[in-house]
């Protein structure tokens, strides 16, 4: 396939010592021309920094926006996916370490223009399109021309991302998502220090900015590794944190660790664990807490905060049960459930993801 073609980049500074700093993210490479930055998509050149990957995809696929995960964004939709490959965080943990790890351009498959990837959605009858597999964040440029593409088109845009992004490009990012969903990979400095390689500090800048400067629908998700982040007393902070900062609407998704890339020998996160981690987020105040990765059916049900009733129950990404109003009221009591929902109800899209490719016009 070659290499992509490169696109011109928005967020840099010449620096004095002839190097250009790349100010996408909070590592803030300082390159020399020709090099790549940490998430290895991002180039120094004469003039700038390039996006290397724009146009470029690792594939696309049809998703339920439940797998995203969103269980208050248009529950039931069909999302069209795509990423691109690389990251600017070096999680040892990684489940997708194939794609953001890579190094091959022999990953990147597919090429599609923004305008390509909308009109594919849109033929697809897609509520969104999601930005995801790796974090979108490095390929900013590609995101937000392709957000644009799809809001021309009366289609939804969702970031898959770690938030780990400097304010000015947050801005611009964020400005143009309609909903994310929000990697809290754990809650001390020390755990994003010594297992991604990064800072917790900005992530939580990017989780305040998100609920109180911009429209977009905000999700969380935490993946418990045992023995690093599953401390219940760290889960009690991280919970009281979001309930404190971002108010008890967000909601908040506990995942099971499996393992992965370079934490082979780390055990899975037991099914108990998760349950007594939505225990304490609900104790904390917050109104929709939910467990995934696992099949535990209170952990994915959608409930009342008012009267407690069932409103959205699922059977892993499918929805077996809806008693949502077309405002989103319960059906029992009439409280609005926070989120985003569609006038005729939910959508039955179902579980299994659907592969798609885009032709390539000559």
């Amino acid at each position: 396939m070659g290499q992509p073609a490169h696109h011109p980049g928005r967020y840099f500074v010449k620096l004095d010592n002839g190097r250009i700093r790349c100010d996408v993210c909070p590592r803030q490479c300082a390159m020399k021309p020709g090099q790549r930055g940490f998430c290895f998509v991002r180039q120094a050149t004469d003039d700038g920094v390039d996006l290397t990957t724009y146009g470029r995809s690792s594939g696309f696929c049809i998703d339920p926006i439940e797998k995203k995960p969103l269980n208050h964004f248009y529950p039931g939709s069909s999302a069209f996916s795509f990423g691109t490959a690389g990251c600017n965080l070096g999680c040892k943990f990684c489940q997708n370490w194939d794609i953001s790890k890579a190094r091959d351009w022999d990953r990147m498959q597919e090429t599609a223009s923004p305008d390509d990837i909308a009109d594919a959605a849109l033929r697809a009858r897609c509520k969104s399109v999601a930005f995801t597999y790796n974090d979108p964040i490095i390929f900013l440029e590609y995101a937000v021309d392709t957000a644009h593409a799809c809001h021309a088109r009366g289609i939804q845009t969702v970031a898959v991302t770690n938030g780990y992004i400097m304010p000015d490009a947050r801005e611009e990012f964020f400005g143009v998502m309609d909903a994310a969903n929000v990697d809290l990979k754990g809650f001390t400095e020390k755990f994003y220090d010594s297992l991604c390689f990064a800072k917790l500090g900005p992530v939580l800048e990017t989780l305040e900015y998100i609920v109180h400067e911009t429209s977009c629908w905000l999700e969380i998700t935490t993946l418990l590794i045992p023995g690093h982040n599953d401390d219940p007393g760290e889960i009690e902070r991280l919970s009281r944190w979001v309930y404190e900062k971002l108010g008890p609407d967000v909601p908040l998704h506990f995942t099971a660790f499996h393992p992965d890339y370079k934490m082979l020998d780390t055990p899975s996160t037991p099914l108990a664990t998760l349950r007594r981690a939505r225990e304490i987020g609900l104790a904390q105040g917050l109104r929709y807490v939910y467990t995934g990765n696992v099949r535990n059916l209170a952990g994915s049900t959608t409930f009342c905060p008012k009267c407690h009733a069932p409103v959205i129950e699922r059977d892993g990404y499918d929805i077996v049960h809806y008693a949502l109003d077309a405002k989103g009221g319960c059906s029992a009591c009439g409280h609005a459930v926070a989120g985003r929902f569609a006038a005729e109800g939910a959508g039955h899209f179902g579980s299994l993801p659907v592969p798609v490719h885009i032709p390539v016009h000559a």
